[in-house]
């Protein structure tokens, strides 16, 4: 057993079930965003959010258990991504990373944005000319430190 056969079971169940993300995330009581990422194996579960995951994924105890533990995060199965999808994030990194840093940079300083302290918000924004997917991140500014 591995935290990677309990994401496994995770997808299963919600097709299955034929359940939405949101509605699992209003049960737990987080953002659909953050939830969705543990129930792919990127974040910790408490105890009582994994009874709760546990509950609408029929998950055994052991798998309860996988989802405490802290996972090893990035679940790309590549360095270049595959997925079209996923690859249009790296392509938007590749060809907006430097506009990215230097503007956060120009207006914070010297630092990082953090995926730890970070939120994110995912939304569909209705369009005559097809519909957009608007996602919002925010991550605390952590500047780098003299010693």
């Amino acid at each position: 057993m591995s935290r990677q056969d309990v994401t496994e079971k995770i997808i299963t169940t919600k097709v299955r079930k034929g359940l939405k993300w949101e509605a699992v995330a209003q049960e737990v009581g987080l953002s659909k965003e953050w939830v969705t990422a543990a129930c792919l194996g990127q974040m910790t579960l408490t105890a009582a959010q994994a009874d709760t995951v546990g509950r609408i994924f029929e998950l055994s105890e052991e798998d309860k258990q996988w989802l405490q533990v802290v996972p090893y995060k990035g679940s790309l199965p590549t360095a270049v991504p595959t997925d079209p999808l996923i690859y249009r994030f790296y392509e938007l990194v590749s060809v907006y990373g430097t506009t990215f840093k230097e503007l956060i940079h120009e207006e914070f300083g010297d630092g990082i944005m953090s995926a730890i302290d970070f939120k994110m918000d995912l939304q569909r924004q209705t369009d005559p000319h097809g519909d957009r997917v608007q996602i919002v991140m925010s991550g605390k500014f952590l500047p780098y430190k003299t010693y």
